[in-house]
């Protein structure tokens, strides 16, 4: 701890937590303020301090409630963020452009299959939708006998309709 300008003391944990959660790859912290989950549990933190710096100077404190403060603390953060995260939706349309990015990414023939390997967050019945809608719209043909859904794109440049 070090005091601040105010004259209150403040926790200096947040950084040096920090910078171990960014070599460990956890960047929660990054998007969620960890001094602000200290200052909440600042009781806990107290105690915690206390209960670690028993018998500190015979070099028999214990360190574990500290740690398991700090991984507490992480938890909080990183259920926060995915909270967060959960909160945020994708904008209207931005699956279909997927698709449709996919389509026009196709070589050659291509498979339902494979439009699903390059867009996984997207359903198929949207994909199978979106590839109706491009037959009906002659902008792809199907080569598929009923039930497969194989199908071919023609070279950039071609006069021939797109398939799939």
């Amino acid at each position: 701890m070090y005091p601040s300008l105010s004259g209150r003391q403040r926790p200096c944990l947040p950084p040096a937590i920090l910078l171990a959660c960014y070599h460990c790859g956890i960047e929660a912290g990054r998007y969620i303020s960890l001094e602000r989950l200290i200052e909440q549990n600042k009781e806990r933190y107290y105690e915690v301090l206390e209960q670690s710096s028993q018998r500190w100077h015979e070099g028999k404190h214990d360190p574990w409630p500290t740690m398991n403060f700090l991984l507490y603390i992480l938890t909080q953060a990183c259920k926060e963020f995915e909270q967060r995260v959960g909160q945020i939706k994708s904008p209207r349309g931005e699956k279909t452009a997927a698709v449709l990015a996919a389509i026009d990414r196709q070589i050659s023939t291509f498979r339902v299959a494979d439009l699903q390997g390059e867009c996984p967050g997207v359903g198929i019945d949207l994909i199978r939708r979106l590839l109706a809608r491009l037959q009906k719209e002659k902008k792809i043909k199907s080569l598929a006998r009923a039930g497969a859904r194989n199908g071919k794109k023609p070279r950039l440049g071609s006069n021939s309709q797109t398939r799939y």
